[in-house]
């Protein structure tokens, strides 16, 4: 596995995690701008996973 796609997808799962916490204590204190940003975080986290997935994709052939 390519370290570059390796370190995306870690990237992508701690802002996975920061977003989901973000957005819980968003909606357990009706902040919704806390909710925004988990959100945020958690679609970041996703894009980053991509990323990753395709650089892995592309540099393990």
């Amino acid at each position: 596995m390519n370290m570059s796609g390796t370190s995306d997808k870690l990237k992508g799962a701690v802002s996975k995690v920061k977003g989901e916490f973000k957005d819980q204590v968003g909606n357990a204190t009706n902040d919704r701008d806390m909710q925004a940003e988990g959100k945020a975080h958690k679609a970041k986290g996703t894009l980053q996973d991509t990323v990753g997935d395709l650089k892995n994709t592309f540099t393990d052939k």
